[in-house]
């Protein structure tokens, strides 16, 4: 992992005194180019130019340790695929090695500062080595995330919604750590990938620099399947839909074709909230909820990514942002009173 403390040239004119008073904070996030990197990057900026907070950010993070490092009190803030709390609750999946009680335990001790669903599940393809069939992938080498963790779970799930296979019994999953993603794929090992990717994505960028790719959205039937629908409302997912034209714009000029059944985009999102330990001082994640709702240009033109992050900058109903149902996480007190200062209402299922 990269280690990096992100700091704004503000601070650097700013009298001593004021950057005394500011509170320095620890987090994690993902690899630079993904959409967490992003928002974190940027509320990092954000926090430092409005002098509420020095944000020290370890990029390249797993965010399955990241969760739990929070939940425990040896961090103080990252980007959450809402499904690891989910999980953490249930002592299952990547956190069985801490059991159902222990799980509850760290679990409760989460909150979520804000949300964000701009990842949205792909698959793809180089036309050299073209998938003919999606619906019919047996025997196909298939990158479909890192070793374990939320993306990984997704990204089986796509696979069987296309095809209807399982990972290990109908083809080959492939899987490798964030950083690696791409040399894996370029490399050739692969005869197609799933991941979820935000708009644009530099990862996809990336690889159709080395030969024209196709991605797939997943086709209106097998979305509206029993299956589809299941998935839709699975833990740490929520639907996803962009316009195929705005989704088309943003790869422009990339050697990236993109192939729809209808006039949009359609797939399922990973679902995240920004996480904190439900101590933090309240009137610290004031602070820091109204800097980044009031960052909100900020955040949307800071990046071609901006406008289809899906960050949470208005009314917060918990179904948009994946949070009501399955996963049972609530906001911190200091973001709801943020959040309702700003004129915006917050579901009262998210409320601790």
């Amino acid at each position: 992992m990269i280690k990096s403390v992100l700091l704004g040239a503000t601070l650097a004119l700013a009298p001593l005194t004021v950057a005394a008073q500011q509170v320095t904070l620890t987090s994690e996030t993902t690899t630079p180019g993904s959409t967490p990197h992003y928002i974190d990057s940027t509320l990092a900026a954000v926090l430092d130019s409005t002098g509420v907070a020095t944000l020290q950010i370890t990029e390249g993070a797993t965010l399955t340790n990241s969760v739990q490092a929070v939940a425990e009190g040896r961090l103080d803030m990252a980007p959450a695929p809402l499904i690891l709390p989910f999980l953490l609750s249930r002592g299952i999946g990547p956190y069985s090695g801490v059991g159902p009680d222990k799980g509850a335990e760290l679990a409760a001790n989460l909150r979520v500062i804000f949300f964000n669903a701009g990842s949205a599940q792909m698959l793809g393809y180089y036309n050299s080595n073209p998938i003919e069939d999606i619906r019919d992938m047996s025997g196909k080498r298939i990158w479909n995330g890192p070793p374990r963790g939320a993306a990984l779970t997704s990204g089986r799930a796509m696979i069987q919604l296309l095809s209807g296979l399982k990972d290990g019994e109908g083809y080959e999953g492939v899987q490798s750590a964030w950083p690696d993603a791409v040399s894996t794929i370029t490399g050739g090992g692969v005869d197609a990938w799933t991941i979820p990717e935000g708009l644009p994505s530099g990862r996809e960028i990336t690889i159709a620099s080395a030969g024209g790719i196709t991605i797939h959205d997943v086709p209106s039937d097998l979305l509206a399947s029993k299956l589809g629908q299941q998935i839709l409302k699975a833990p740490g997912h929520a639907p996803y839909s962009v316009p195929i034209e705005d989704f088309r714009n943003a790869y422009a000029g990339n050697d990236i074709t993109v192939v729809v059944d209808d006039d949009s985009f359609d797939s399922f999102a990973t679902a995240f909230g920004q996480i904190v330990p439900a101590g933090m001082d309240e009137q610290l994640v004031y602070d820091i909820v109204t800097a980044f709702l009031e960052g909100e240009e900020r955040f949307l033109t800071g990046s071609p990514r901006g406008p289809f992050a899906r960050i949470s900058f208005g009314d917060i109903d918990g179904v948009s942002q994946g949070a009501c149902g399955a996963v049972q996480i609530k906001m911190h007190p200091g973001a709801i009173r943020a959040y309702e200062a700003a004129g915006h209402t917050i579901a009262d299922y998210l409320r601790p």
